[in-house]
């Protein structure tokens, strides 16, 4: 790959119908402190690490309320505010987060209504494109917490609605109370236990969220040997394998450095063969 790819190597996604993203944008939950608490070692070191990602065309920022809290869409309205036209910036109410690595739920109507609105304030946004319930509330059904949703999204507040950490049953659930545009599950090289919903995200025309998306890549073998033989890293590998593995597929790998968020956009450029797939896709 010569000079540095951009995010538009990846091409573009739909959300919703009525907006279109590069394929490969920016998780901002790193950009906090250890334990996604608090401020980060260095709110400098942060902000630019979010122009950078924008400067090389990613288009699609993914934060939630509970980064921090509040840290990272702080920092995103720090960095980036007056935002480009085509920037969309996603995020996620319905944890609370009494310390750091600490992530209760919280899914009460009254909970995602003021979560929202803090989102709003925090992000200097008149409406939130997409917007994300974090995860299912057990004490809650998740019937009252998509209502929720559902009544902002007629007030104006949010443009489209997503959920993450759910089930194929959850799903389906909700989709009968609310056009549902995005998952967003845990998937990547060594956890596909969500291959059903990536692949109804495909057939219904939603977009895929994968979280973690670049952990435990290292100690796969199809993922060494092709990093060896491209001169690539092997999360840039487990990027590029993603990327191919699905069109409904949008990675949101995320990081506090500018030089790793590079690293990251540069994985866009990699076009991986049938055989590197396969040999990824029977074991890693």
């Amino acid at each position: 790959m010569k000079g540095q790819p951009t995010a538009a190597a990846a091409g573009t996604i739909g959300i919703g119908g009525d907006l279109a993203v590069n394929r490969l944008g920016f998780g901002a939950m790193r950009i906090t402190g250890p334990g996604i608490w608090g401020e980060p070692p260095s709110r400098d070191q942060a902000i630019a690490t979010l122009r950078r990602v924008v400067e090389l065309g990613v288009n699609f920022i993914d934060t939630a309320d509970s980064y921090g809290p509040s840290v990272s869409e702080e920092l995103i309205a720090e960095a980036l505010y007056p935002y480009p036209d085509d920037l969309v910036i996603a995020t996620k109410g319905g944890l609370v987060r009494p310390g750091p690595d600490r992530w209760p739920a919280n899914g009460r109507p009254e909970h995602l209504r003021e979560a929202c609105e803090g989102s709003l304030r925090r992000l200097r946004l008149e409406q939130i494109p997409l917007y994300q319930f974090h995860r299912p509330d057990p004490a809650v059904p998740i019937a009252e917490s998509i209502g929720a949703l559902a009544e902002l999204k007629d007030e104006g507040k949010i443009r489209h609605i997503g959920v993450s950490n759910v089930t194929e049953a959850q799903l389906r659930e909700v989709q009968r109370l609310a056009p549902i545009v995005s998952v967003q599950n845990r998937y990547n090289v060594a956890d596909r236990g969500s291959q059903s919903l990536v692949d109804l995200c495909e057939q219904e025309d939603m977009v895929f969220l994968p979280w973690a998306p670049i952990q435990q890549a290292k100690r796969r073998v199809a993922v060494a040997a092709a990093a060896r033989q491209r001169g690539v890293t092997e999360h840039q590998i487990v990027l590029a394998w993603l990327l191919a593995s699905s069109p409904a597929m949008l990675p949101i790998p995320g990081t506090g450095s500018p030089q790793h968020a590079e690293e990251n956009i540069a994985a866009a450029a990699i076009e991986l063969s049938g055989e590197e797939m396969e040999a990824i896709n029977k074991g890693g």
